[in-house]
């Protein structure tokens, strides 16, 4: 996992697959994605992603597509992409537990977004100790192309910034000064 503070607007790891127009937020005016008309998602069909595995994640398009999503600012997307993999790899596996703490690191971007510092350090924190239980569980510090130090180190740091509270809604924009890139980064 790479974390850099370099610009990654050209970096996707799909780079054949759209981002959204918009990012949503709760409780702002952004439409919400799969339930109203001007959703970037309405009525868009959501079939039950491959599950993932440490030795498939490179060719796993959800598992890539969410970190487009976090990357470049997409966090509410991310949240929901991880956590449709979550379910579909199995809550407690390894795997299920790993994405736990993707999903969580994915919500407290959410938060930045609403202003939320409490929820930010929140589930920044407890995606850290995901990450240090399912490190000491796997006993190995590469996992579906990320490092568990830099993960901890990530969501450590997310838990401890202050963050600027002017944001536009719907805006796709990194909040956190770091980004999850796996190594090595897979070919599309």
């Amino acid at each position: 996992m790479t974390t850099q503070t370099a610009p990654v607007e050209s970096i996707r790891l799909l780079p054949s697959t759209d981002l959204p127009n918009y990012t949503y937020v709760p409780g702002t005016e952004t439409p919400h994605p799969y339930r109203d008309p001007r959703g970037h998602s309405y009525q868009r069909k959501h079939p039950a992603p491959k599950p993932l595995t440490p030795g498939t994640w490179a060719e796993n398009r959800s598992y890539l597509l969410a970190l487009d999503y976090f990357n470049h600012g997409y966090y509410w997307e991310s949240h929901e992409e991880w956590e449709r993999l979550w379910r579909s790899s199995g809550a407690d596996s390894p795997v299920g537990r790993f994405l736990k703490g993707l999903v969580k690191l994915s919500a407290a971007g959410v938060k930045v977004r609403e202003l939320s510092i409490h929820g930010v350090r929140r589930h920044a924190a407890s995606a850290g100790e995901v990450f240090a239980d399912v490190a000491a569980e796997v006993g190995d510090e590469h996992f579906c192309g990320l490092q568990f130090t830099k993960l901890q180190f990530a969501s450590d740091r997310a838990a401890q910034l202050t963050y600027k509270e002017k944001w536009t809604p719907g805006t796709p924009s990194r909040v956190f000064p770091f980004v999850i890139l796996p190594e090595p980064l897979p070919l599309s």
